[in-house]
Order: structure tokens, then sequence, then C-alpha cells
């Protein structure tokens, strides 16, 4: 278990009093290290400041201060120099080389990137390539698994190495991506009309990344669900033989053996987890396709604002004198009436108002209820309404009616739903001509499986199904109100009251 987060002395250097110069010198050490120069003499580095224009009376006193400093800060380390000793005295005055460690090298690597970033919005960009590559990386990985990893360990570190490269540079670009569409800057530049000029760039390249996602990404999430954890264990094993592999001075314990093997299985979990998530939580590609639907569907609102921002400020004469002329060749005043109620709505009604909960029935149109009579109350001052004292009504004799009606009406649904089902299936392409409140059902249920990996559903009837989906075969729903091309589609009982499923249609 980890411990308490300990101080981490060597960042010091980045708040002191005197950061700039400090960080300038190990700037200098950086630069060098990636030049494969490791023990810089105090000789060169005050070389180095001094052609500096702002350090160019930099002395050596104040140089040796503060290189004894970073090596208190652990930023360097010290090897003393005698191979230019050539009197007693130059050997007592202990002249030392210094030398970065890892913990300044990796540290001034990260400022270095902070200073590449301009602003304050994130860059990222949504590259199919990418998922493509990290498919290609799976695939191969498969194969080598199913022929018993033939080739060297060195061959399967460069594989897992990279891997784990285009999955980081899925999850950071996507990420920074999605941040910078939806940071505050963006927001605003795209109510602007310059926006206008970039919208079909910005639309065409999200819709092609989304079309790219959905068809490489169902292929590495059914890879992923192929190699299980126990398939890669020699794989992993291959992996640590690698590094066991390099010669190191300390001896390489049990202990860390282990912990190289945690941290391949946790960094494939992680890369699982992204893609195909867990019981308790979606996976991040799933988030992934939201928010990029999500965009467009910004991006779109925004355009048609300023779509009609614009034709807002257009003049309308032309439409005005083309409707004059629809008037003017009306043959009767009747057909003009008719006109005006298409173009200009009812006149004397200035709202409109409909009953929520006049039914319980989901699958009720609106159309087949029976109209409402509303009273409307004179907009006079001095109109007052009349009341009267009234005694509480008990109306259980109306709402047990009006519950065994509805509970008749739902067993007759359901009824007439069990007897398409013939030994417990039903196909779509099977049916003949439904009811629409059936077609309602149906599509409900291919709704609510769709949402559902197992694709198994609960119904409102107490019987389970399982949606099999034949997107190969092509059908027609027929019903009274109209025809529906689809997919054909077969539901299967596989649990729950199924009285009366095993009838024929």
């Amino acid at each position: 278990m980890q411990g308490p987060m300990k101080k981490l002395i060597e960042a010091s250097y980045l708040t002191a009093e005197n950061a700039a110069e400090y960080r300038t010198i190990l700037r200098y050490f950086y630069l060098q290290h990636e030049r494969m120069r490791d023990y810089i003499s105090p000789e060169e580095v005050l070389l180095y400041m001094k052609s500096i224009p702002h350090y160019q009376h930099y002395e050596e006193d104040q140089l040796m201060g503060q290189l004894a400093q970073l090596v208190k800060w652990k930023n360097l380390s010290a090897r003393q120099d005698m191979t230019k000793a050539k009197t007693i005295e130059e050997y007592k005055k202990k002249r030392f080389r210094y030398k970065s460690t890892p913990y300044t090298i990796e540290i001034e690597r990260m400022v270095i990137t902070l200073e590449k970033k301009t602003g304050e919005s994130f860059g990222g960009s949504l590259e199919r390539s990418q998922f493509d590559r990290l498919l290609e990386i799976i695939n191969k990985l498969d194969q080598e698994l199913s022929n018993n990893l033939p080739q060297s360990n060195e061959t399967y570190m460069r594989l897992w190495d990279d891997l784990i490269h285009y999955f980081q540079m899925i999850r950071t670009s996507t990420a920074d991506y999605i941040a910078y569409i939806n940071s505050e800057q963006t927001d605003l530049r795209m109510q602007s009309d310059a926006f206008l000029v970039y919208k079909n760039q910005f639309t065409t390249y999200l819709r092609d990344f989304i079309v790219s996602l959905q068809r490489t990404s169902f292929q590495i999430s059914d890879q992923l669900e192929k190699l299980d954890r126990g398939s890669l264990i020699p794989f992993f094993t291959k992996l640590v033989q690698h590094r066991k592999q390099i010669p190191r001075l300390e001896e390489i314990s049990e202990t860390t053996i282990r912990e190289w093997e945690q941290e391949f299985d946790d960094l494939w979990q992680t890369i699982r987890l992204w893609f195909i998530g867990s019981e308790l939580q979606s996976s991040e590609l799933d988030m992934l396709q939201q928010q990029t639907s999500e965009m467009i569907r910004r991006i779109t609102r925004y355009v048609q604002r300023l779509s009609e921002r614009h034709h807002s400020h257009h003049s309308r004469k032309n439409d005005y004198l083309h409707l004059a002329k629809m008037f003017r060749d009306c043959a009767s005043i009747e057909e003009a009436h008719k006109l005006s109620s298409v173009v200009f709505g009812t006149m004397t009604i200035r709202h409109l108002k409909v009953e929520e909960d006049t039914t319980e029935n989901i699958h009720a149109d609106i159309w087949d209820e029976d109209p409402i009579v509303l009273s409307v109350k004179p907009r006079v001052q001095t109109y007052r309404e009349k009341t009267k004292p009234g005694a509480m009504v008990s109306n259980q004799e109306k709402k047990e009616a009006l519950l065994e009606q509805y509970m008749r009406e739902k067993e007759q649904e359901r009824h007439l739903i069990t007897t398409l089902f013939s030994e417990q299936k039903m196909t779509i392409s099977e049916l003949g001509v439904v009811q629409p409140f059936v077609r309602k059902i149906l599509l409900n249920w291919i709704g609510k499986a769709m949402s559902n990996k197992q694709q198994v559903i609960k119904t409102d009837y107490g019987f389970t199904l399982k949606i099999h989906m034949h997107r190969d075969k092509e059908t027609v729903l027929a019903s009274k109100d109209g025809m529906l091309k689809m997919p054909d589609v077969t539901f299967e009982m596989i649990g729950g009251a199924a009285s009366g499923a095993s009838a024929t249609s």
C-alpha cells in the first residue's frame, strides 16, 4: 500500500528566491544531457551564464554557491575532478564536476512541454488513423498468442510499447480536443458570424471521425473481449523476461517481478475499461461517441441561430408580393379564407390548450380521443366566478371502474401479443398486418434491447425476451396506418409468465 506523499524537494528550484538563475543553470544541464554529455565543469557553466546578456556580471562565487544548493536539493550530483590537479592546493580545493539527476531531467522535460503550450486553450485532435493502428497492433497480438509467441522477447516488448503509445495518443488527444470544443472561448467563437466559414469543416471532421470510430472501435472491443486476462499471462511473462535480460548491478527480487507483472496487467485493464467499461460504469468510448454527437448537434444549433439572425435582416418584400398575388388569384372570398387559414392560422384564437393525462394508454393517438370542451371566462374586471359550498364527493366507484377497464385493455393487449408467438418465438417477417399499437410495442422492445449488451429485456406483460437482430435481412412490418421497412427481428421468450405464448397465430 502506498504511504503518505513525501515533499518533492527536487522541485524547490522552480519557486526559490533566485528561481530564474537556478532554472537557467539546470536548463543548460538538461540540454547537455540531451546531447549525451553528463558531467559538466563549473567553468563551462560560468561561460554559458555570462554569454547571456542578462547575466554578464555573474560571478564565480555566486555560481559555486548555487551549484552547492542544487546539490542539496538533489537536482545535481557532484563528482570530484582530480584530472586537472597539478598542485596540492588545487587538489585540496576539491574541484567538482556536476551531473543532473533523473528527477531534474524529468522536471525540465515537463516544464519545456508546458512552455510550448500557448494560451489557456487545449489542443488535441480526433485522429481516425490512431484507432486503425491500435486495432492493427491488437490483431497482431492476438495472432502471436495463437502461434504460442514464437518470436523474441524484444519483439514483444516493442509490440507492447506501440500498443501503450497509440492508446495514450487516443486517450490524451481526444480528451484535449473535447475540452477544447467545450471551452468557453470556443463556445463564444461558435456564436460569432465568423464561425459560418468553418461550419462545414467542423461538421465534416466530426462526422468522418464518428463513422470511422463506429467501424473500428467495435472491432477493438470485440478483440479485447476475446483476449482475457488468462490468455495474456504468457505474453506478460515474455515482457518480464525481457526486462530481466537488461543488465543491472542490483539483484532483481521476486517483489520487483510481481510489480512488473502487476504493472502490465493494470495497463491492460485500463485499456479494456476505456473501450468496454464495467458493470459499475460505462466505457470512455461510449462517452466519446456521445460527446462527439453532442458537438455536432451544438454546431448545428449555432449555425441555425446565425442563419435565422441573418435571415431576419433580409427584406421580405418579394415574399409579401408573392403572397399578395396568391390572394389576388383566388376565385372567391371562401377560397381566400382558406388560403388565409393556411398562411396565417386561426385568426380569432390566441392560445390553444391541451389537457394532459386524458388517457393512461401510452399507445393511444391524440386523434382517437374525444374532444374536451373548455369554458371561456369573460375578460372584464367586473366578472366574478360564482362559488358555492360543496361536499367531498367520493369517486371510489368511478376509480374502480376505470381501473377495471384499464386492466381489461391491458389483458387484451397481452393476449393479442402472446398469440403472435409460436413456440416461444416471433419473427417480424412472419407476421401479417398488425395493429398500430403492436408496432409501437415491438419498436419499443427493440429500442430497449439496443441499449443492452445481452439484448435481453423484461416486458410490461411479465415475460422476458431475447432479441435477435438479423441485420443482413430486411423485411416490411405492415400495419393499418403504414408500412415500415426495417431489419428482420426475432423475439424469443426465455422466462417469465408465457401463458398462451405457444399458441399459433
